[in-house]
């Protein structure tokens, strides 16, 4: 339970004083929630017979450093308003109040927090990766109970025991699930059920206790949506609603399940994602779930990183050459250290949680806020700060593997992914590693770092030690080696199997190891682009949601990467039909 200070306003009463004097934040470590709470009197539910939907109050908080934060109450049934809030800092707050009730309107006080030993909230940094507010690297591994607030507690409890003793630090989970969960979440329109919401408040602050960072997704689907919210100040009123309760928590929000087959799924949650921005005063980050990848929906604005559902290696791959924002992929037991070399962060659904302690115990490590996709390699796939250290995947073992390293002397480590077992450590000189897996019998991580650098870096560098390089993709259809070639024609039906192909228009050495990426949009209707499908040639189903009116314009891209990590785009235009 949180420190509550339960306070009768009555106008008899706080017409003469302010909320001076000690509060329910008064000593609050710093990262901690601490709360506020209101009784609203007879005449007040009066006026307001749903405080849910008629009654407003909001606090802004102002730091010991002057940074404001302006903090939305919540409704948590019968009269009872609650105003939860988290400093950030140690030293003195000082917060006022501005309500539609006379008798809660322009209030002031102050109180002193402490400070505390945590990291903070989690935010992006250094293009592609996340640090904590104290400016400490973030390694994001996140672990799926999207039904946590509605099995039962013990159910909820041994998940949680499962993520925290395998050092999962992101637990994920819906707050409106689904349709069948639609009576035990509202009771009835703009009616949220407070004892629902309560128990979820539980569970939440016992995810953050565990100091573990909750991702939460809103609900399944926009239709889901739509049928509980089903104008726009409704919405709006949900989203200050989450706000109020979750923000004060260490949490990111992710948005929809799946957006990509809806007519109106991207502009629902360009309205969602924007009532998040406007006001989450913590500005936690923000996304969303989807059946392929959230990336059509980066161009609106609201969200600063991509959660890949997808694991084909092709589209996680490509679009980290594409978009300068952070990656989480969900994946599997099986994918797990692929999504890794695609440049992403783990978002771990299934069975073998026991695999993602290994991979942190490793991957922990590293410069892991510095490693991208690294390509100048033969025979594995890998991530490195170059000059640093170098991480390969070998999925198959076989021939030997090589990586090209900068000239130095190197630590030389193989794990087993499967078991977590390090094998002894040996040394390398040189700048063109080569070496075979211990065995062939499963896959191998192999390690080639300079450990003595990494240390002295530690303490030379308050966070990156160099710029992330973003490469410019080739447009230009004289240096791009490839193109569109099926179809041949100039229409394509919606709904129905057609074959897309490309064909090389130069062969090189780089070029025989292509990975490509089909994308479609029909610009006119503002739909945003879906993921089409992959490979150099493909059997494709153009969904008729891409479209409102036909026939349309439809614009097919391929993007691809060749060997060496080289990004490329081409396009071609369709007439779209039904």
């Amino acid at each position: 339970m949180l420190p509550r200070l339960q306070l009768a306003f009555f106008v008899s009463v706080l017409g003469i004083a302010p909320l001076h004097g000690q509060t329910p934040c008064e000593g609050t470590p710093a990262y901690s929630p601490c709360e506020f709470s209101f009784e609203l009197t007879a005449a007040d539910l009066s006026a307001h017979p749903n405080p849910y939907a008629g009654v407003e109050l909001h606090a802004e908080f102002r730091s010991p450093h002057f940074h404001t934060y302006l903090m939305p109450a919540f409704w948590d049934g019968g009269r009872k308003m609650i105003l939860r809030f988290t400093p950030t800092e140690a030293g003195q707050w000082i917060y006022r109040t501005t309500s539609n009730v006379r008798a809660l309107n322009g209030k002031d006080g102050t109180f002193n927090a402490s400070s505390s030993d945590s990291p903070g909230f989690v935010n992006v940094a250094n293009v592609h990766h996340w640090a904590t507010d104290n400016k400490q690297p973030h390694l994001w591994m996140g672990y799926i109970a999207d039904r946590f607030p509605f099995g039962t507690a013990q159910e909820f409890e041994q998940k949680l025991n499962e993520a925290a003793q395998n050092k999962f630090n992101h637990f994920r989970g819906s707050i409106l699930g689904n349709a069948q969960d639609r009576a035990q979440v509202f009771l009835g329109p703009d009616k949220p059920n407070p004892a629902y919401f309560d128990e979820l408040d539980r569970r939440i602050m016992a995810i953050h206790k565990r100091g573990i960072t909750t991702d939460l997704i809103l609900a399944s689907n926009p239709e889901y949506v739509a049928s509980l919210f089903p104008d726009w100040q409704a919405r709006e009123r949900f989203i200050r609603y989450v706000v109020a309760r979750y923000a004060p928590l260490n949490i990111t929000w992710q948005g929809l399940e799946e957006f990509e087959d809806y007519a109106d799924g991207r502009a629902l949650l360009k309205e969602l994602g924007g009532n998040l921005q406007k006001l989450d005063p913590y500005q936690h980050p923000r996304s969303s779930n989807a059946k392929i990848t959230s990336s059509p929906l980066l161009a609106d604005g609201w969200m600063n990183f991509i959660v890949e559902a997808s694991p084909d290696d092709a589209i996680g791959s490509v679009e980290h050459q594409f978009y300068q924002v952070p990656f989480v992929g969900v994946t599997d037991a099986q994918h797990l250290w692929n999504a890794t070399m695609d440049g992403e962060y783990p978002e771990f659904r299934g069975d073998g949680v026991k695999l993602c302690g290994y991979w942190f115990d490793l991957i922990s490590d590293t410069r892991h806020w510095e490693l991208e996709p690294y390509f100048d390699v033969d025979g594995t796939r890998a991530v490195a700060l170059e000059d640093v250290e170098y991480v390969s995947y070998i999925e198959h073992p076989g021939p030997p593997v090589e990586v090209s390293v900068e000239k130095h002397s190197y630590d030389v480590q193989w794990l087993n992914p499967l078991t977590g077992e390090q094998l002894e450590q040996k040394k390398y000189k040189g700048e063109h590693f080569t070496g075979e897996a211990p065995d062939k019998s499963h896959p191998w991580v192999l390690l080639v770092a300079r450990e003595g650098r990494k240390e002295s870096m530690l303490k030379s560098y308050k966070f990156d030690s160099r710029r992330v390089p973003v490469q410019e993709i080739e447009t230009n259809v004289q240096k791009v080696p490839y193109a569109i070639a099926e179809p041949s024609g100039d229409t394509v039906a919606a709904g129905k199997p057609v074959r897309f192909a490309s064909k090389l228009t130069r062969e090189t050495r780089a070029t025989r190891a292509m990975m490509f990426v089909w994308t479609g949009e029909v610009a006119s209707d503002g739909r945003g682009f879906r993921v089409l499908g992959t490979g150099s040639s493909a059997s494709i189903v153009v969904p008729p949601a891409i479209a409102t009116n036909f026939p349309a314009v439809l614009s097919v891209h391929l993007t691809a990467l060749n060997a060496n990590g080289k990004a490329y785009a081409a396009d071609r235009v369709y007439q779209l039909t039904k």
